[in-house]
């Protein structure tokens, strides 16, 4: 099978990692990648955006499968530009993919499907905002409609701030909060067939004990051993399957990566929101768990055989991943700094650790430099929590980034508690 995975950032690097221990992957292609991606596929120098160019790209390379990573290509309808070349795509249409594009069109999808998630209002203007907020009141949680790259959610106590952002967005959700910890949960699904991977949880916040700033995520581990075991299965039947079922109940079958950001409240399990692609850091955690090939899974769900696949496997360990970003991350980041290191984590730490890129790119002279604000994601497993965060942090310390930062407790709390408790006890991490 030939691969052709689109994006550039830490996901797709896992993405690429995962298809390039896979057997059945003859030749593997990246468009346009990143300095770690370039280790295990060919990059290509292709805008992510241009739909008739990936199309283009994908037909010359014969490509057997294409993967679209990223949710800005799937909304911008990339996975339509080569589905219609009779290519098989990872990633739903433009229309199934507003179930990220707009969190107002998720609501509706929710509200059709009786999906469980937290009461909101959509407005547009000044009036209907203050509205909003005064009936939920604190703490206000306001989300930009469109995609903003995992940094459009502003959650506060100071009812200006959550103003302030919900005017500079052209149409904005305001919902209430919704208490207790978060869960991310994938599903691959074919349009019909829906097959659950196993749940994760992320770090949004900037700095440890989840202060700062919402980022796109500065962490994440699996499995979740706080979590109740029946957890998939309820989700599955109560989220994954209605929305997958609504979806081609309109005429806009969901064919891809259905991720839904859960909250396990006091009232039981509630959609924070849907993405429609694998999300960032949590893939890295996941798919390293993951020993079903992975290329055979993608192939299944882009062709409508899920149903014909046999039961997913798994390793029965533990995976953490931490991100390390550049200086001033969230805000604008600084690039262009070396980045030293990754060698002596591939020649030490491998293959219980390794690194993955994410905004990297290299000099005229080889050297690798940071490109972006999340700059790495150094990914780790073990027999249990305890065992891969210390590996993942062991390998943290040998890289050096000027100015960059990182969280220093990732799955700490949940891996003390996993270490000392008897099943049921654990408390959740956030």
């Amino acid at each position: 099978m030939k691969v052709l995975v689109i994006g550039g950032g830490a996901r797709e690097h896992a993405l690429c990692r995962s298809l390039s221990l896979d057997p059945d992957v003859t030749a593997l292609h990246c468009a346009p990648g990143n300095a770690g991606i370039a280790e295990v596929a060919e990059l290509h120098g292709v805008d992510a955006l241009d739909g008739t160019a990936v199309a283009e790209l994908a037909t010359g390379l014969q490509a057997d499968l294409v993967v679209v990573g990223p949710e800005a290509p799937l909304v911008a309808g990339v996975a339509d530009a080569v589905r219609d070349r009779g290519i098989p795509v990872f990633g739903p249409s433009a229309e199934a993919a507003q179930l990220e594009g707009s969190k107002a069109f998720a609501k509706d999808v929710m509200a059709a499907a009786a999906v469980p998630t937290a009461r909101s209002y959509v407005c547009t203007n000044a009036a209907e905002i203050d509205e909003a907020l005064d009936a939920f009141g604190a703490p206000y949680v306001v989300k930009d409609d469109g995609l903003a790259a995992g940094k459009g959610v502003v959650v506060t106590d100071d009812i200006e701030a959550a103003r302030a952002h919900a005017l500079a967005c052209d149409r904005v959700v305001i919902e209430e909060f919704l208490d207790g910890p978060e869960v991310s949960l994938f599903a691959v699904t074919d349009g019909r067939t829906v097959v659950p991977l196993q749940p994760a949880q992320d770090f949004k916040r900037a700095y440890d004990g989840d202060a700062g700033p919402n980022t796109g995520g500065m962490g994440a581990y699996s499995p979740l051993p706080w979590a109740d075991p029946k957890l998939v299965d309820e989700v599955m039947d109560t989220v994954l399957q209605p929305t997958v079922d609504e979806l081609r109940r309109r005429g806009t079958p969901f064919s891809g990566l259905l991720y839904a950001g859960l909250a396990i409240t006091s009232r039981g399990v509630r959609v924070i929101e849907f993405n429609a692609r694998f999300g960032d850091p949590e893939t890295q955690v996941v798919l390293a768990r993951l020993k079903t090939p992975l290329a055979g899974l993608l192939h299944a769900a882009a062709t409508g055989t899920l149903a014909a696949l046999p039961p997913l496997r798994w390793s029965d360990g533990a995976a953490v991943t931490v991100v390390i970003a550049s200086h001033n991350y969230p805000d604008t980041p600084r690039t262009g700094d070396p980045i030293k290191g990754l060698a002596d984590v591939a020649e030490q730490d491998a293959p219980t650790a390794y690194v993955l890129h994410a905004g990297t790119k290299r000099d005229a002279a080889g050297a690798v430099l940071s490109a972006g604000g999340r700059v790495l994601s150094v990914t780790a497993t073990g027999s249990d929590l305890t065992t891969a965060r210390g590996r993942a942090y062991r390998a943290v310390g040998r890289i050096s980034l000027d100015g960059s930062q990182h969280r220093t407790d990732i799955a700490a709390k949940v891996a003390d508690q996993a270490a000392g408790q008897t099943p049921g006890e654990a408390a959740p991490e956030a």
